[in-house]
């Protein structure tokens, strides 16, 4: 792995009194956010605005009870300095932990009730996005947990919902909402993630009238019913787009980056791949809405404020 020369961040530290519990909570607070530690009270990070505001908040903590600190900037004298600095951030072996767990739990899915699958994929799911966000030089590491992470997801996709669509390999046709107003629309019962971000999408921002039948067998599909999420259906999955994403580009919804945000969402929960960080989340609230909602009307009611809430917060400026 090759990494460049590189600014770094040095937090130096100088607790008052034998504090244990200041030491022991500023300690953890630097672990979480990936600090190296270079010996006692010194800490370095790569140089960034976040590393900063980590730095600063810890400091200003020390700082209120008495303690010393100062945060420098500096370059590594050498290339063999900055890859002692680096080596600080290796992360190969947390990766290989979580490998391990992944592929345990993989071979447990047969075993196991769907809420609980879900439950247990979501938190290493969740242990995986708290190491890339503390990776600050991914390698060859980074990709596998990737790559593995997205097999589990299919894994367990394939278990409890064997039926999602093959995705076609086409072109994506442009459509005007005006041919698609006060619509049946069609899809499987039983929703789940990409099947009810898309009945929200479609009453939010294509048909505000429509109605949607939810199927027990695909063949029962009516012919003027507009069908989405299924092989055969009018919108459904199209190369690596989901179905959500389909009907966003199909559409032009492009532009709006609350959907962009919250089609990246669906499309990690429904076929695998790089997590966010409101995934593990919404993968709950959603695997709970339907154990206490069998009927899908009602579950897509309860799940639209969710939905409406992330579009919310993926649609707000973002703080500089």
């Amino acid at each position: 792995m090759t990494i460049k020369m590189a600014p770094w961040l040095l937090l130096v530290t100088n607790l008052p009194g034998r504090n244990s519990t200041l030491r022991m909570r500023v300690w953890r607070a630097l672990k979480a956010a990936g600090g190296g530690l270079l010996r006692d009270g010194v800490y370095v990070l790569p140089n960034s605005a976040d590393a900063r505001r980590v730095f600063e908040e810890q400091g200003s903590e020390i700082k209120e009870k008495g303690g010393m600190v100062h945060i420098l900037t500096f370059d590594a004298d050498s290339a063999e300095q900055n890859s002692a600095l680096s080596a600080l951030f290796d992360r190969s072996a947390e990766y290989r932990e979580a490998v391990s767990r992944l592929e345990a739990l993989k071979r447990e899915f047969s075993k196991l009730r769907e809420a609980e699958a879900r439950q247990r994929l979501s938190a290493v799911s969740r242990e995986v996005s708290a190491i890339w966000a503390r990776d600050f030089f991914p390698g060859e590491s980074h990709g596998q947990i990737e790559s593995v992470l997205a097999d589990a997801e299919q894994a367990l996709n394939a278990r409890f919902s064997p039926d999602e669509p093959r995705a076609a390999h086409s072109k994506i046709p442009r459509r005007d909402r005006k041919n698609f107003r006060s619509r049946t629309w069609a899809t499987r019962k039983h929703l789940w993630v990409d099947r009810v971000a898309c009945a929200w999408l479609i009453r939010r921002f294509i048909d505000a009238q429509a109605k949607f039948l939810w199927l027990e067998r695909i063949k029962d599909c009516p012919k003027r019913a507009v069908g989405f999420d299924f092989d055969g259906a009018e919108f459904s999955h199209v190369d690596a787009k989901v179905t959500f994403e389909v009907l966003v580009a199909s559409f032009q919804l492009e532009q709006d980056p609350g959907l962009t945000q919250l089609g990246a969402l669906v499309h990690h929960l429904d076929t695998g791949g790089i997590p966010m960080a409101e995934s593990a989340g919404f993968a709950a609230l959603m695997t709970g809405a339907r154990l206490l909602h069998k009927d899908d009307d009602s579950l897509l009611k309860s799940m639209t404020p969710a939905l409406d809430s992330l579009y919310a917060t993926y649609s707000a400026p973002r703080e500089s």
